[in-house]
């Protein structure tokens, strides 16, 4: 493969990547709406934990080029983001 095949795999990962994040964000909507309902925090630090722990876990089990600290990075991110959209959703 060559340099521009490469780029395209790439470009049809991360329009794969967009799909998901999507799903995942119509699920968070779904989560806060609940949240809401039960006055539960928008917030839930065990929650993030937990959410750490089990892509490390996975990620490791991949043998994967992915760090781990890069990793949680990501998903802390992501969480930030999510919790922002529970809340502007709320």
């Amino acid at each position: 493969m060559d340099l521009s095949d490469w780029r395209e795999r790439i470009d049809g990962i991360d329009r794969q990547m967009i799909d998901l994040l999507n799903e995942r964000m119509q699920c968070a909507h779904e989560v806060g709406r609940i949240k809401k309902a039960a006055g539960k925090p928008i917030r839930d630090p065990e929650r993030e934990r937990d959410v750490f722990a089990k892509t490390k876990a996975y990620n490791q089990g991949l043998q994967g080029l992915m760090k781990d600290e890069a990793l949680e990075q990501f998903y802390r991110l992501l969480i930030e983001l999510t919790t922002n959209f529970e809340c502007e959703e709320s």
